[in-house]
């Protein structure tokens, strides 16, 4: 009973700092994600004048720790430039971080697009522009979404080091509550469900928009589909379909991705 007087007590101030942990988490998730398409396709530039700094970037920020990161720019930039507030370098640290990290995943699904795309687009005088967001970029993005999920959860639990910067997130909260009950009810009961639960919505609103990218290339069911409460049959499909049987896996209306990819936009789409 004291334990749960001891966090309807403090409960205003753990959902201050689990809101302050859902900032962090959203804002340097975004420009996170920037970060990494902007560095993942000069990565994969065939100029080395482009390609080499990309790399050396990204080598740098994954090659170092988080945390030097964080006290090198709370502490060392100011002697060079303007104090930035805590909130600011928490995020900037993160995003850095994460995003060298997420701009491998980014790289690595542009280059896993079958070479016959690019010279498709290449063969249509598609610009470099228009090719990337309408053929090449589309399916590198199914690709690369498992991977992106993952880092940002990680994002999500490696936020809770910017309280040794002053901010006080939800790791700090749990730790000022840890004072009036004990480590294992604070940390083992209030932080694990706390951050299995938003980490379970990012997990989710992820693979929604998984299920989205892949069905737009005719890989998979539509989200319509995928949250209906009752099957959907979809045209075409065998009622039944044997273990072993040859047609077991496959989308019976999106045929070969790369015609889907290359022969237009699909109709109805979401």
């Amino acid at each position: 009973m004291d334990n749960l007087e001891q966090f309807l007590s403090r409960a205003p101030l753990l959902w201050e700092g689990m809101w302050l942990t859902i900032q962090l988490t959203a804002l340097s998730g975004i420009l996170a994600f920037v970060i990494a398409i902007i560095l993942g396709i000069a990565g994969g530039s065939s100029k080395r004048l482009i390609r080499y700094p990309a790399r050396a970037v990204v080598e740098f920020f994954r090659g170092t720790s988080l945390l030097v990161q964080l006290f090198w720019l709370y502490y060392v930039l100011p002697l060079f430039g303007p104090q930035l507030d805590a909130f600011t370098v928490g995020v900037a640290a993160l995003s850095l971080n994460y995003g060298a990290y997420a701009a491998e995943a980014v790289r690595a699904s542009l280059t896993s697009v079958p070479r016959g795309q690019w010279e498709a687009t290449t063969a249509l005088s598609m610009s470099w522009a228009h090719k990337m967001r309408r053929i090449i970029f589309p399916q590198a993005w199914a690709l690369m979404l498992p991977s992106l999920t993952n880092l940002w959860v990680h994002l999500l639990k490696a936020s809770s080091i910017v309280y040794v910067v002053g901010l006080s997130e939800f790791t700090f909260q749990l730790q000022q509550l840890r004072r009036g009950t004990d480590w294992f009810f604070a940390f083992a009961v209030v932080g694990l469900i706390g951050y299995f639960l938003f980490a379970l919505l990012i997990t989710w609103g992820m693979h929604l928009l998984e299920v989205r990218a892949k069905f737009r290339l005719g890989r998979g069911p539509s989200l319509r589909e995928v949250l209906s409460l009752e099957p959907t049959l979809r045209p075409g499909a065998p009622d039944k379909v044997g273990v072993g049987g040859a047609d077991a896996g496959v989308d019976k209306r999106g045929g070969d991705a790369a015609t889907v990819a290359v022969g237009g936009d699909r109709k109805g789409e979401q």
